[in-house]
């Protein structure tokens, strides 16, 4: 099982959309829309909290051993009150935003999607993908969100962010907030909350049956992780098209 995922982790950490990250546009366009996977990851972690750990009122204490609650406590912590790179509490996702201001990417769709949770506003391709997360967050077995959560998220972002940095420091672009969100996923999840989603994930595979699942699961959270790249990198192609077209108009007419 763990040899299949691993193919798929390689697989995903060279996939070819990081070597179309060439310009400041083709920024704008994959952060539009890779910011909803910054979203549901968050998603997928409130689930783990709210399974794992106690928070509803009254407080009872949990099914689950001390050293679990902890773990999925201290990575909470740290996606949801981190610092940015000024020293000030931020989200993940507040910081992503932040990055995108600062790069000049579209933010409307993403707040207007939180707003209303209409799927119907964002292409069909990336709401099945989100939609797809969301469900599992909801709906899924401990063992299942836990799976998700680490073989689709925290195993596979230390290579998949490693591969994004170095294409974007080799043309110069000039995003820093952004530079600084990748290298402290980078720093956080090899060294701090993948170790301790995966503890997390060992202690929840106690069973053949959890340990099946947990592979289903895993194999189709990096399914959904693959479309996503796909999808990003062919609206960077769009994009590229469109923008060419403009130049082409813009150009004066010969007489």
């Amino acid at each position: 099982m763990k040899n299949k995922i691993e193919k798929f982790h390689d697989m995903l950490g060279s996939h070819s959309l990081f070597n179309q990250l060439l310009s400041q546009e083709d920024l704008q366009v994959f952060m539009k829309y890779h910011v909803f996977a910054v979203w549901d990851f968050m998603s997928l972690l409130k689930s783990l909290q709210k399974k794992i750990t106690c928070v509803e009122i009254p407080w009872q204490e949990s099914k689950y051993s001390p050293e679990l609650v902890q773990l999925v406590n201290e990575i909470v912590l740290g996606e949801e009150s981190d610092e940015d790179q000024y020293g000030n509490p931020c989200s993940h996702f507040s910081l992503y935003l932040k990055a995108m201001d600062e790069i000049g990417a579209d933010t409307t769709l993403i707040k207007k999607f939180l707003e209303t949770q209409d799927y119907n506003l964002i292409p069909k391709d990336l709401a099945e993908i989100i939609s797809f997360h969301i469900d599992l967050a909801m709906t899924a077995k401990d063992h299942e969100v836990a799976s998700s959560f680490f073989y689709g998220r925290e195993k596979l972002i230390p290579s998949m962010f490693e591969s994004i940095l170095k294409v974007l420091e080799e043309n110069n672009l000039n995003c820093p907030t952004l530079l600084y969100y990748f290298k402290r996923h980078i720093e956080v999840d090899s060294e701090n909350h993948g170790p301790k989603a995966l503890k997390c994930l060992n202690q929840l595979a106690d069973t053949e049956v959890k340990e099946s699942e947990i592979f289903n699961t895993a194999k189709e959270s990096l399914n959904k992780r693959k479309q996503l790249w796909d999808f990003i990198e062919n609206e960077i192609y769009l994009s590229r098209s469109n923008w060419k077209m403009t130049d082409k108009l813009a150009e004066p007419a010969e007489v």
